[in-house]
């Protein structure tokens, strides 16, 4: 491509608002040296993506990385089109007519399923579904969650898992210091649930929570929490090797569960029992279709020819009296229409972040990817910034040789002129940040740091009075 042609305006879709999105979008604008013009668009209302609606309410710190994606945002290059699902209300079709490259940052937006006899029992919820109430998602606001249980098993043991266990432990006043939901504050504060149990099929060394969130866990107000010595004893042989490797993380994690595990009373309300070494295999319902408790069996560790640890069942079983069950064991992509999709990993077929062609392997002009979609549900907000940086190292790539899409309506303006047929209701980045400006203060009103808009409506309207 010669960059030397002042008239060539580079074009640019990112399908997700989320981080990867973000991270492309800022990797873009530094790395290409002719102009590049970025629209990005989202089904919902509002960016941001898990920042907004996955991250834990009462990690505040954590959502901050938005004013990163503020600034990106106000490059004058750079338009956002909310409330404009592909699929839906843009197709493949119309995104080539307008854009040289377009860019898939769809996330992982479904989980995984635990495929164990009664898992459609009433109260038996995956957990993306409960953050999503919780944080406010406008697809979620309306579900329900009977908290009037004493007992709740969580099955797996990342950071979303022990997210729901601190959640459902924390008191009123913890959490009118977030921006939880309202309709999730009243819902949590009402709740009768008493005992939560973290259950992790292997042991705690393949434990995907990282130690802040294990340590936040003995921080709670009116809850203690416990391990069971023999599902965390680590012999002195791999302690050994965790020395000699200076892997003090895993050394601190054990040393933190090993804490739980001392012999005390419970002094507070709540209890959260963290299990290792147990996998659910059966819930059983009370007669109606209600959980009434969840059947585990116990395993041991066993290493294959290739070193890899897996977890195998025993003849031991136990009985936990529950009456919910939240499953948290990962989440998975959805398939986007007219991308080759890998049922297998919940991803894109993909090479780098170049889309491909499953059988041929051969690149398809113009289309890439990043984010969870591209690599599945790995690593943390953070790593989103290098897994962008490889794909749009590949764009630059295929740009320089003159490998992209040739749009038939690569105007500027030509999109806002067909959304204003297909979907005039688009929100704006400048409207969004007049409602985030408005959530604010509505939080400031009360001691909070923002009271979210929870419906499509209300977002809708306030954009509305915005555009006037």
């Amino acid at each position: 491509m010669n960059e030397s042609n002042s008239n060539f305006i580079l074009r640019i879709a990112i399908i997700g608002a989320g981080p990867a999105g973000f991270y492309a979008a800022g990797h873009l604008f530094k790395k290409y040296s002719s102009p590049v013009h970025i629209d990005m668009f989202d089904k919902l209302p509002t960016p941001h993506g898990l920042v907004r609606l996955g991250v834990a309410p009462d990690h505040q710190k954590t959502k901050s990385v938005s004013k990163v994606y503020d600034k990106i945002a106000s490059n004058p290059n750079f338009r956002f089109f909310g409330y404009v699902e592909f699929g839906k209300d843009i197709n493949l079709d119309d995104l080539k007519q307008h854009y040289h490259q377009i860019i898939f940052a769809t996330g992982a937006q479904t989980d995984r399923n635990l495929r164990i006899p009664g898992i459609e029992s009433n109260g038996s919820h995956s957990a993306s579904e409960f953050v999503a109430w919780y944080n406010g998602h406008p697809d979620y606001k309306d579900r329900n969650f009977n908290l009037s249980h004493k007992s709740v098993a969580i099955v797996g043991v990342g950071n979303v898992a022990v997210d729901v266990a601190r959640i459902l432990c924390r008191t009123r006043e913890e959490l009118e210091k977030t921006d939880i939901a309202d309709h999730a504050l009243e819902v949590l504060s009402r709740s009768k649930i008493k005992h939560i149990h973290i259950l992790g099929r292997r042991g705690p060394l393949q434990a995907a929570f990282t130690n802040p969130e294990l340590k936040e866990l003995g921080q709670m107000e009116d809850a203690d929490t416990f391990t069971f010595k023999e599902e965390i004893e680590v012999d002195q042989e791999t302690r050994k090797k965790l020395i000699e490797s200076n892997d003090h993380s895993t050394i601190k994690k054990i040393d933190i569960l090993t804490e739980y595990s001392r012999v005390r009373n419970a002094t507070k309300s709540r209890r959260i029992d963290l299990r290792f070494l147990v996998s659910p295999v059966e819930i059983i319902d009370d007669g109606r279709g209600n959980v009434k408790s969840l059947k585990i069996v116990k395993n041991k560790l066993v290493s294959d020819k290739n070193g890899n640890i897996r977890a195998e069942p025993t003849d031991k079983f136990d009985y936990l009296e529950i009456g919910l069950v939240f499953r948290s064991i990962g989440y998975s992509g959805v398939p986007l229409e007219g991308i080759p999709y890998d049922e297998s990993n919940g991803t894109v077929f993909h090479e780098k972040g170049r889309i491909l062609e499953p059988d041929s392997r051969k690149h398809i002009t113009g289309f890439y990817a990043t984010g969870w979609i591209k690599r599945g549900p790995t690593g943390v907000i953070g790593t989103n910034k290098s897994d962008s940086l490889e794909s749009v190292n590949c764009m630059i790539e295929d740009l320089n040789r003159n490998k992209y899409l040739d749009p038939k309506y690569p105007e500027i303006s030509k999109v806002e002129d067909f959304l204003a047929e297909r979907k005039p209701e688009f929100i704006d980045y400048e409207s969004w940040l007049e409602i985030d400006r408005e959530e604010i203060n509505r939080g400031k009103n009360r001691g909070r740091p923002r009271v979210k808009y929870t419906t499509i409506q209300d977002l809708l309207n306030k954009s509305k009075k915005i555009k006037k």
